[in-house]
């Protein structure tokens, strides 16, 4: 994983974070969350250490301000070093930012899900969508350049928030005035505190409610089919969904579920190649529930992401 942003290629959101890791995780806050092995550089400020059971809420969060995910470990004098200086930079973004260190040992299914290669590994967070960034140390000076373009970014997608820093920041006497967190609208307050809760359910019907008062509410859309994915992942095993899928590959519920759970894990190309796959063997009521859950997985990705328009079509080329 190099700089997400070469010279030659504009920023994009892509690929999928694995959404499975959320389905049993419970409800503990991001910052300060027990059992979360604190940051190197320590809380506060724009800091919150992050877990796989805390990652839910930092996800959501991502919908309003973007998230630089880090991935380090104490045994990596390098990873500490880097959270360090993310620590600096991001706080220097006055609340535009936020970091989210995750200690790689404790984290098993953000390192799986990420693909995580090395430690450490740099990944934001932009309207629940996952967009790489860097691995190793970097200089100061190259951190700052990928923070600008990731703000880019997140304002080309509508993540224009901001959180309010530590008690006491600022700058001259008093302190400069604190920057306001912008909230999030009532409907998608509602699903994150579903989502919270483990109601994928209520959470869904949230997005929906966003959505018919304004359907042009592209987190709302996103917000729905990741809602439906999780609703659909929960009380399952990786282990149940993939023996299902290879002892009754005739079994389209069997095939939908691996496909959704190779999505979860950041295996795309394999979630759509499965479905497409399969698609000219079934009768018409199969190849539709096949196309709506494609239509949706492409949300679930992000409809920019290269990998999505291919699918798209091919899927058209199937349909007509």
């Amino acid at each position: 994983m190099t700089n997400a942003f070469p010279p030659h290629e504009p920023a994009s959101l892509r690929g999928a974070v694995d959404l499975s890791s959320l389905v049993h995780r419970d409800e503990r806050p991001a910052t300060g969350a027990p059992g979360a092995a604190p940051a190197p550089g320590g809380q506060g400020g724009y800091v919150a250490a992050v877990d796989d059971q805390s990652f839910g809420q930092v996800l959501e969060l991502s919908r309003s301000v973007p998230v630089v995910l880090a991935l380090w470990a104490s045994w990596s004098e390098q990873s500490t070093q880097l959270v360090a200086a993310l620590e600096r930079l991001v706080n220097a973004r006055e609340g535009r930012l936020v970091l989210a260190p995750a200690d790689a040992d404790r984290s098993p299914q953000l390192v799986q899900a990420l693909q995580a290669q090395a430690i450490p590994t740099v990944v934001a967070l932009v309207a629940g969508q996952p967009v790489p960034l860097f691995q190793g140390v970097q200089p100061d000076e190259v951190i700052d350049q990928v923070f600008d373009q990731l703000l880019e970014v997140a304002e080309r997608n509508g993540v224009t928030g901001r959180v309010p820093g530590a008690e006491g920041e600022g700058d001259g006497e008093g302190g400069a005035e604190e920057p306001v967190e912008e909230p999030l609208p009532p409907l998608h307050q509602e699903a994150f505190d579903a989502i919270s809760r483990g109601d994928y359910a209520a959470a869904a019907s949230a997005y929906r409610s966003a959505i018919t008062q304004d359907p042009r509410d592209d987190l709302a859309v996103a917000g729905l089919a990741q809602a439906n994915l999780l609703g659909r992942l929960q009380g399952k095993t990786l282990d149940e969904i993939r023996n299902r899928a290879a002892t009754t590959p005739d079994d389209l519920d069997a095939q939908l579920d691996v496909a959704d759970l190779d999505l979860s894990g950041g295996h795309v190309d394999d979630a759509f190649a499965r479905l497409l796959d399969l698609f000219p063997t079934l009768d018409a009521d199969g190849k539709n529930r096949v196309r709506e859950r494609l239509l949706e997985q492409f949300q679930v990705v992000g409809v920019e992401d290269p990998r999505v328009g291919a699918a798209r079509r091919r899927l058209a080329m199937l349909l007509y």
